[in-house]
Protein backbone atom coordinates (compact mmCIF):
# COMPACT_ATOMS: atom_id res chain seq x y z
CA UNK A 1 0.00 0.00 0.00
CA UNK A 2 1.22 3.50 -0.77
CA UNK A 3 1.45 6.40 1.57
CA UNK A 4 0.43 10.01 1.68
CA UNK A 5 2.81 12.48 3.24
CA UNK A 6 1.33 15.95 3.32
CA UNK A 7 3.66 18.45 1.62
CA UNK A 8 3.96 20.59 4.74
CA UNK A 9 7.17 22.31 3.73
CA UNK A 10 5.67 23.26 0.35
CA UNK A 11 2.49 24.61 1.94
CA UNK A 12 4.48 26.49 4.57
CA UNK A 13 6.75 27.95 1.88
CA UNK A 14 3.78 29.25 -0.09
CA UNK A 15 2.00 30.68 2.96
CA UNK A 16 4.97 32.14 4.82
CA UNK A 17 7.63 32.94 2.26
CA UNK A 18 5.73 33.53 -0.95
CA UNK A 19 2.44 35.04 0.22
CA UNK A 20 3.65 36.41 3.58
CA UNK A 21 0.26 35.46 4.90
CA UNK A 22 1.01 36.53 8.50
CA UNK A 23 1.58 40.12 7.33
CA UNK A 24 -1.71 40.07 5.45
CA UNK A 25 -3.60 38.58 8.41
CA UNK A 26 -2.25 41.20 10.82
CA UNK A 27 -4.14 43.80 8.75
CA UNK A 28 -7.43 41.97 9.33
CA UNK A 29 -8.84 42.61 12.82
CA UNK A 30 -10.48 39.21 13.18
CA UNK A 31 -7.27 37.38 12.18
CA UNK A 32 -4.61 39.72 13.60
CA UNK A 33 -3.60 37.21 16.29
CA UNK A 34 -3.05 34.35 13.84
CA UNK A 35 0.70 33.95 13.60
CA UNK A 36 3.12 31.46 12.04
CA UNK A 37 2.99 29.22 15.12
CA UNK A 38 -0.79 28.86 14.94
CA UNK A 39 -0.67 28.29 11.19
CA UNK A 40 2.04 25.65 11.49
CA UNK A 41 0.29 23.85 14.37
CA UNK A 42 -2.95 23.59 12.40
CA UNK A 43 -1.10 22.39 9.30
CA UNK A 44 0.86 19.79 11.28
CA UNK A 45 -2.29 18.41 12.92
CA UNK A 46 -4.03 18.41 9.55
CA UNK A 47 -1.14 16.44 8.08
CA UNK A 48 -1.39 13.86 10.88
CA UNK A 49 -5.13 13.47 10.35
CA UNK A 50 -4.98 13.20 6.58
CA UNK A 51 -1.95 10.89 6.49
CA UNK A 52 -2.88 8.70 9.43
CA UNK A 53 -6.68 8.55 9.24
CA UNK A 54 -7.88 9.44 5.75
CA UNK A 55 -5.24 8.01 3.45
CA UNK A 56 -5.48 4.42 4.75
CA UNK A 57 -9.22 4.45 4.00
CA UNK A 58 -8.59 4.57 0.26
CA UNK A 59 -8.24 0.78 0.32
CA UNK A 60 -11.62 0.06 1.92
CA UNK A 61 -13.22 2.78 -0.17
CA UNK A 62 -11.95 1.22 -3.39
CA UNK A 63 -12.66 -2.38 -2.39
CA UNK A 64 -16.01 -2.01 -0.65
CA UNK A 65 -17.60 1.19 -1.90
CA UNK A 66 -21.00 2.30 -0.64
CA UNK A 67 -24.02 0.03 -0.63
CA UNK A 68 -27.71 0.89 -0.57
CA UNK A 69 -30.20 -1.48 1.00
CA UNK A 70 -33.29 -1.37 -1.21
CA UNK A 71 -35.52 -2.52 1.64
CA UNK A 72 -34.46 -0.09 4.35
CA UNK A 73 -33.18 2.60 1.95
CA UNK A 74 -30.09 2.92 4.13
CA UNK A 75 -26.63 3.49 2.72
CA UNK A 76 -23.63 1.75 4.23
CA UNK A 77 -20.26 3.41 3.77
CA UNK A 78 -16.96 1.55 3.50
CA UNK A 79 -15.27 0.26 6.64
CA UNK A 80 -13.72 3.10 8.61
CA UNK A 81 -15.47 5.99 6.85
CA UNK A 82 -18.03 6.60 9.61
CA UNK A 83 -15.36 6.45 12.33
CA UNK A 84 -13.11 8.84 10.38
CA UNK A 85 -15.98 11.30 10.03
CA UNK A 86 -16.57 11.14 13.79
CA UNK A 87 -12.88 11.92 14.40
CA UNK A 88 -13.04 14.72 11.82
CA UNK A 89 -15.94 16.35 13.65
CA UNK A 90 -14.54 15.78 17.15
CA UNK A 91 -11.25 17.40 16.12
CA UNK A 92 -13.12 20.50 14.91
CA UNK A 93 -12.01 20.31 11.27
CA UNK A 94 -15.44 21.18 9.78
CA UNK A 95 -15.54 24.44 11.74
CA UNK A 96 -11.99 25.60 11.08
CA UNK A 97 -12.94 28.83 9.29
CA UNK A 98 -16.56 29.07 10.46
CA UNK A 99 -17.94 31.98 12.46
CA UNK A 100 -17.20 31.66 16.21
CA UNK A 101 -20.68 33.05 16.91
CA UNK A 102 -22.02 29.69 15.70
CA UNK A 103 -19.37 27.44 17.22
CA UNK A 104 -16.69 27.86 14.57
CA UNK A 105 -13.00 28.46 15.16
CA UNK A 106 -12.87 31.61 13.04
CA UNK A 107 -9.52 30.85 11.44
CA UNK A 108 -8.68 32.34 8.03
CA UNK A 109 -9.96 30.71 4.85
CA UNK A 110 -6.40 30.35 3.58
CA UNK A 111 -5.70 27.95 6.44
CA UNK A 112 -8.93 26.03 5.87
CA UNK A 113 -8.13 25.74 2.17
CA UNK A 114 -4.66 24.44 2.96
CA UNK A 115 -6.24 21.71 5.10
CA UNK A 116 -8.79 20.93 2.37
CA UNK A 117 -5.93 20.49 -0.10
CA UNK A 118 -4.37 17.87 2.19
CA UNK A 119 -7.74 16.22 2.77
CA UNK A 120 -8.56 15.97 -0.93
CA UNK A 121 -5.08 14.71 -1.76
CA UNK A 122 -5.18 12.04 0.94
CA UNK A 123 -8.62 10.64 0.09
CA UNK A 124 -10.79 12.25 -2.56
CA UNK A 125 -13.67 9.81 -2.11
CA UNK A 126 -13.95 10.39 1.63
CA UNK A 127 -13.57 14.15 1.15
CA UNK A 128 -16.83 14.18 -0.78
CA UNK A 129 -18.76 13.43 2.42
CA UNK A 130 -18.14 16.76 4.17
CA UNK A 131 -17.58 18.62 0.90
CA UNK A 132 -21.13 19.82 0.34
CA UNK A 133 -21.43 21.11 3.89
CA UNK A 134 -19.09 24.01 3.17
CA UNK A 135 -21.42 25.44 0.53
CA UNK A 136 -24.49 24.90 2.69
CA UNK A 137 -22.76 26.66 5.59
CA UNK A 138 -21.81 29.66 3.44
CA UNK A 139 -25.33 29.94 2.01
CA UNK A 140 -26.97 29.83 5.44
CA UNK A 141 -24.38 32.09 7.03
CA UNK A 142 -24.85 34.78 4.39
CA UNK A 143 -28.56 34.46 3.58
CA UNK A 144 -30.25 32.45 6.34
CA UNK A 145 -32.67 33.86 8.85
CA UNK A 146 -31.65 34.10 12.51
CA UNK A 147 -33.83 31.06 13.21
CA UNK A 148 -32.17 29.02 10.43
CA UNK A 149 -28.70 30.05 11.59
CA UNK A 150 -29.49 29.08 15.17
CA UNK A 151 -30.81 25.71 14.09
CA UNK A 152 -28.33 24.66 11.39
CA UNK A 153 -25.07 26.47 12.04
Amino acid sequence: MGQYIAPLRDIQFVLHELLHVEDELKQMPKHAEVDADIINQVLEEGAKFTSGILFPLNHSGDREGCHRDNTTHEVTTPKGFKEAYKQYVEAGWPSLSCDPEYGGQGLPFVLNNSFLEMMNSANQAWSMYPGLSHGAYECLHEHGTAEQKGLYL
